[in-house]
């Protein structure tokens, strides 16, 4: 039954004792690791400053936020939320390892950023480079009302300074783990949007999470084909109404 297919995927991808089975990886095939737009501008994104407030304070003040002044983020500000997400916190030999836990270490989840209100850089779609820590530029102007028309008509994907819209390469992780990889996914893009609320309540900001798109317009905003590659959560970011 379609109305089933939820719970036939939970029933189809679930470990069982005795039957794992395994495979040997196919190393000469396995996935980049890392999405680069070659071809684009890219724009340096200043140093991660680090941030020291007691958790404590950050756990009790974490809420979602609808609801934004009209006061832009800085660049030092959306640096460092982009380096909490997913930024390279350690290099061991060849081996980078990032700010949030991905599965196996196969990190399938691709930041992109919408820019409405950042001082320093212009309007329009960015993708997060993350071995550079660099924004490469897809598109130029307003669009955060489009974003906004693909998220179910959320008005605060327009207003907010930032929406976030993180997208999988699923590749990457079925590579491993085949159709079980899909678990691993979401459960990614969950540790990237915790990780981000936290931040930016560190920084004095607030976020909303976001899981309600029209799959095929934020895939098609993207440019990706929804099938190896395709969003799965978003967020925006914002200095909260007083």
């Amino acid at each position: 039954m379609y109305d089933e297919i939820g719970r036939e995927f939970q029933e189809r991808t679930k470990n069982k004792r005795g039957a794992l089975g395994g495979r040997p990886l196919d190393w000469n095939n396995k996935p980049p690791t890392y999405k680069t737009y070659p071809q684009a501008k890219s724009f340096q994104l200043p140093r991660p400053l680090p941030n020291v407030v007691p958790f404590d304070d950050v756990i009790r003040a974490r809420r979602s936020v609808r609801s934004f002044s009209d006061d832009p983020i800085t660049l030092e500000e959306l640096s460092y939320l982009l380096w909490c997400c997913t930024g390279i916190r350690e290099v061991r030999g060849e081996h980078a390892f990032r700010t949030s836990p991905s599965a196996g270490a196969l990190y399938p989840i691709e930041t992109y950023v919408v820019i409405n209100s950042v001082q320093g850089l212009s309007p329009g779609l960015y993708h997060y480079n993350v071995r550079e820590h660099k924004l490469e530029i897809l598109k130029q102007g307003d669009l955060g009302e489009e974003v906004a028309h693909a998220a179910l008509e959320q008005d605060m994907c327009a207003f907010a300074p930032v929406a976030f819209i993180w997208s999988a390469v699923f590749p990457r992780s079925i590579w491993k783990y085949g159709q079980r990889a899909y678990r691993y996914i979401y459960l990614d893009a969950g540790h990237i949007g915790a990780q981000l609320s936290l931040a930016a309540v560190s920084m004095g900001l607030g976020t909303c999470q976001i899981a309600a798109t029209f799959d095929d317009e934020i895939n098609a905003f993207l440019g990706v084909d929804g099938v190896q590659e395709g969003v799965v959560y978003m967020s925006v970011v914002g200095r909260p109404s007083p």
